[in-house]
């Protein structure tokens, strides 16, 4: 890993360079449901979840990219019946509610105290909820991509908005 100074840190127009996780595994949080994880970057850095979007997602190997590996350690994981967990695209047992109690299963199984919740799109709506439920664990919050499930933005997403931004995405 390289050293970088402040302002080429604050000046970064790029993703952070590949990175390979450290630790990676499998972690069953019912009797339905085992989820992905990895870490990746600075095991004694400072502890950061993403949350990826959906709900359907995953995670990608550029996500890791976000974050300054020398500076986070970064924790990675596929909702349930996203990405790598299993059973793949269930819905039983398949809530936010169940998801808010997942990333603290996770947070505690990783031995981390508190940790910085990182959500875009459907990810920034399950941080929230997480921050809310578990707000000593929650160090701070980044979010992008905005989506708290409003049915004003339900209806322009599926409905009225999207469908006439991209209408061939939505008429196939």
């Amino acid at each position: 890993m390289t050293t970088q100074t402040r302002e080429e840190a604050t000046n970064r127009r790029t993703l952070y360079p590949e990175i390979a996780p450290y630790n990676s595994g499998m972690l069953a949080v019912s009797d339905v449901h085992t989820l992905y994880f990895e870490e990746c970057g600075n095991p004694a850095g400072k502890p950061v979840v993403y949350l990826h979007g959906g709900p359907g997602g995953g995670c990608n190997a550029n996500f890791r990219r976000y974050f300054d590996p020398e500076a986070y350690r970064i924790v990675l994981f596929d909702q349930r019946g996203c990405g790598r967990s299993t059973p793949h695209a269930s819905l039983e047992d398949n809530t936010t509610w169940h998801s808010v109690a997942d990333i603290e299963t996770l947070r505690e199984h990783l031995g981390i105290k508190a940790w910085q919740v990182f959500g875009g799109s459907w990810g920034s709506t399950l941080a929230l909820a997480y921050a809310q439920t578990h707000p000593d664990r929650a160090s701070e919050l980044v979010l992008r991509g905005l989506f708290t499930l409003r049915r004003s933005e339900i209806q322009w997403f599926y409905q009225e908005g999207a469908s006439h931004v991209f209408p061939d995405v939505w008429e196939g």
